[in-house]
Protein backbone atom coordinates (compact mmCIF):
# COMPACT_ATOMS: atom_id res chain seq x y z
CA UNK A 1 0.00 0.00 0.00
CA UNK A 2 2.75 2.09 0.57
CA UNK A 3 4.15 1.95 -2.90
CA UNK A 4 0.36 3.12 -3.96
CA UNK A 5 0.56 5.88 -2.20
CA UNK A 6 4.11 7.33 -3.24
CA UNK A 7 2.86 6.53 -7.24
CA UNK A 8 0.35 9.01 -6.65
CA UNK A 9 1.71 12.34 -5.30
CA UNK A 10 3.27 12.76 -8.76
CA UNK A 11 0.34 13.58 -10.31
CA UNK A 12 -0.80 16.97 -11.40
CA UNK A 13 -3.77 18.69 -10.63
CA UNK A 14 -6.30 21.77 -12.64
CA UNK A 15 -8.55 23.90 -11.98
CA UNK A 16 -10.93 24.01 -14.58
CA UNK A 17 -12.92 27.56 -15.10
CA UNK A 18 -16.24 27.04 -17.20
CA UNK A 19 -18.26 30.09 -17.84
CA UNK A 20 -21.97 28.71 -19.65
CA UNK A 21 -25.23 30.37 -20.07
CA UNK A 22 -27.05 29.90 -16.50
CA UNK A 23 -29.84 27.35 -17.71
CA UNK A 24 -27.28 24.79 -19.07
CA UNK A 25 -25.41 25.09 -15.62
CA UNK A 26 -26.56 21.24 -14.60
CA UNK A 27 -25.87 19.98 -18.38
CA UNK A 28 -22.16 20.84 -17.92
CA UNK A 29 -21.95 19.88 -13.75
CA UNK A 30 -22.70 16.13 -15.37
CA UNK A 31 -21.02 16.39 -18.34
CA UNK A 32 -17.74 17.54 -16.45
CA UNK A 33 -18.77 14.46 -13.96
CA UNK A 34 -18.48 12.19 -16.74
CA UNK A 35 -15.40 13.09 -18.15
CA UNK A 36 -13.76 12.30 -14.74
CA UNK A 37 -13.94 15.52 -12.58
CA UNK A 38 -14.78 14.36 -8.80
CA UNK A 39 -15.50 17.37 -7.93
CA UNK A 40 -17.73 20.66 -8.99
CA UNK A 41 -18.32 24.04 -7.88
CA UNK A 42 -20.68 26.40 -9.46
CA UNK A 43 -21.40 30.36 -8.44
CA UNK A 44 -23.64 32.28 -10.42
CA UNK A 45 -22.06 35.24 -12.91
CA UNK A 46 -23.59 38.08 -15.30
CA UNK A 47 -22.22 38.78 -18.50
CA UNK A 48 -20.97 42.59 -18.69
CA UNK A 49 -21.94 42.95 -22.66
CA UNK A 50 -24.66 46.25 -22.48
CA UNK A 51 -28.34 45.73 -23.31
CA UNK A 52 -28.52 47.43 -26.47
CA UNK A 53 -25.55 45.09 -27.69
CA UNK A 54 -27.48 41.66 -26.40
CA UNK A 55 -30.41 42.96 -28.27
CA UNK A 56 -28.59 43.80 -31.63
CA UNK A 57 -26.93 40.42 -31.29
CA UNK A 58 -30.51 38.66 -30.57
CA UNK A 59 -29.76 37.43 -27.03
CA UNK A 60 -31.94 37.86 -24.49
CA UNK A 61 -29.81 37.37 -21.24
CA UNK A 62 -26.53 37.42 -20.32
CA UNK A 63 -27.07 35.57 -16.72
CA UNK A 64 -23.85 33.14 -16.59
CA UNK A 65 -22.60 29.95 -14.04
CA UNK A 66 -18.78 29.85 -13.75
CA UNK A 67 -18.24 26.16 -13.14
CA UNK A 68 -15.26 25.13 -10.85
CA UNK A 69 -13.56 21.94 -11.01
CA UNK A 70 -10.68 19.75 -9.90
CA UNK A 71 -8.71 17.74 -12.99
CA UNK A 72 -5.92 15.60 -13.67
CA UNK A 73 -3.45 17.70 -15.31
CA UNK A 74 -3.18 14.74 -17.94
CA UNK A 75 -6.45 14.94 -18.69
CA UNK A 76 -6.46 18.48 -19.40
CA UNK A 77 -6.77 18.73 -23.25
CA UNK A 78 -9.49 16.04 -23.27
CA UNK A 79 -11.55 18.42 -21.11
CA UNK A 80 -11.18 21.02 -23.21
CA UNK A 81 -11.56 19.60 -26.59
CA UNK A 82 -14.93 18.25 -25.12
CA UNK A 83 -16.18 21.54 -23.95
CA UNK A 84 -15.37 22.89 -27.08
CA UNK A 85 -17.21 20.38 -29.10
CA UNK A 86 -20.65 20.99 -26.44
CA UNK A 87 -20.23 24.73 -26.84
CA UNK A 88 -20.55 24.83 -30.65
CA UNK A 89 -23.01 21.45 -30.77
CA UNK A 90 -25.05 22.95 -28.55
CA UNK A 91 -27.64 25.66 -29.44
CA UNK A 92 -27.86 28.46 -27.56
CA UNK A 93 -24.87 26.85 -25.18
CA UNK A 94 -21.39 28.96 -26.03
CA UNK A 95 -19.35 29.07 -23.17
CA UNK A 96 -15.49 29.53 -22.43
CA UNK A 97 -13.12 27.54 -20.34
CA UNK A 98 -9.76 27.76 -19.06
CA UNK A 99 -7.30 25.78 -16.84
CA UNK A 100 -5.40 26.60 -14.16
CA UNK A 101 -2.15 24.30 -12.89
CA UNK A 102 -2.48 23.90 -9.12
CA UNK A 103 0.30 24.23 -7.45
CA UNK A 104 0.54 22.20 -4.38
CA UNK A 105 -2.26 20.53 -2.40
CA UNK A 106 -2.50 19.54 1.51
CA UNK A 107 -2.91 16.18 2.36
CA UNK A 108 -2.80 12.75 0.82
CA UNK A 109 -6.58 11.90 1.51
CA UNK A 110 -8.06 15.68 -0.15
CA UNK A 111 -5.00 14.70 -2.92
CA UNK A 112 -6.55 11.41 -3.43
CA UNK A 113 -10.32 12.39 -3.62
CA UNK A 114 -9.87 15.40 -5.57
CA UNK A 115 -7.60 13.19 -8.24
CA UNK A 116 -10.51 10.46 -8.32
CA UNK A 117 -7.76 8.12 -7.13
CA UNK A 118 -9.88 5.97 -4.68
CA UNK A 119 -6.66 3.55 -3.47
CA UNK A 120 -6.05 6.73 -1.49
CA UNK A 121 -9.35 7.73 -0.20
Amino acid sequence: MANDVKNISPMKLTLLVTIVPRDKEGFYIDYLQTLGSNLQMSASGHGTAAKEVLEYLGLDNNDKSVIFSVIRDEKTERFLSGLEDKFTAIRNSKGIACAIPLSSVIGKLTFGFLSGDSRVV
